[in-house]
């Protein structure tokens, strides 16, 4: 299973070897669907394009000297395990933290981790109850919005922290709530997978000062 023509462009940094990697966890992906809930069955078919390379976006904006990643409610994998299936190669130092409470999808992650022999650690555990991780990068794919995943952000940020987290067309609203708790600056990338949708690239998180 690989990218449709729109998206052949994705694959322009990756050796055969990752490009086999991204071709198992899609099998493993859909195998997997079939008996717990990881994507919409509605996108399995599209499963390259509309969570793969949707995925693979983020991982060109990470900094470049960041060594620890930590993906927040991971779920199916997305965006943690296509990082880490492309750093097995292009930036083996680094780590990626998954974050997942559910029981059964940390069970497909940990199959996914050891099938591919990837550098990245499953934390089954609440995202609120979980000690600080000082990542140097964070994301996050559709699991709450902006304040929350910014309250999230500042318990597990290290220092000189990037949060990146794939929002949609509301994006501006989002940014206007959370400004009023949050101080920090961003930068918009437009999604490459959905015109009405943006990676959000967040750095200098700190509380707003107390009015």
């Amino acid at each position: 299973m690989t990218p449709s023509t729109n998206h052949a462009d994705a694959l322009d940094h990756v050796s055969r070897e990752t490009l086999h990697g991204l071709e198992l966890y899609c099998e493993e992906l859909l195998r997997w669907n079939s008996k717990i809930n990881l994507v919409a069955r509605s996108t399995e078919s599209g499963v390259w394009d509309r969570h793969v390379v949707d995925s693979m976006q983020v991982y060109d904006l990470m900094p470049t000297k960041a060594v620890r990643w930590v993906d927040l409610g991971a779920g199916a994998g997305l965006p943690g395990l296509i990082v880490a299936i492309l750093a097995k190669e292009l930036d083996p130092d680094l780590e990626v933290v998954l974050v997942e409470s559910d029981k059964r999808k940390s069970a497909f992650l940990a199959h996914v981790v050891r099938l591919l022999n990837l550098s990245a650690t499953i934390c089954s555990n609440r995202i609120d109850m979980l000690s600080p991780q000082a990542a140097d990068v964070i994301s996050a794919r559709a699991l709450a919005p902006l304040p929350k995943l910014l309250e999230f952000s500042h318990r597990h940020a290290g220092s000189d922290c990037v949060c990146l987290f794939h929002k949609g067309a509301n994006v501006q609203s989002e940014i206007d709530l959370a400004k009023a708790d949050w101080q920090f600056t961003h930068k918009e990338y437009k999604s490459k997978t959905d015109p009405s949708g943006v990676i959000l690239r967040i750095e200098g998180l700190t509380r707003a000062a107390a009015r």
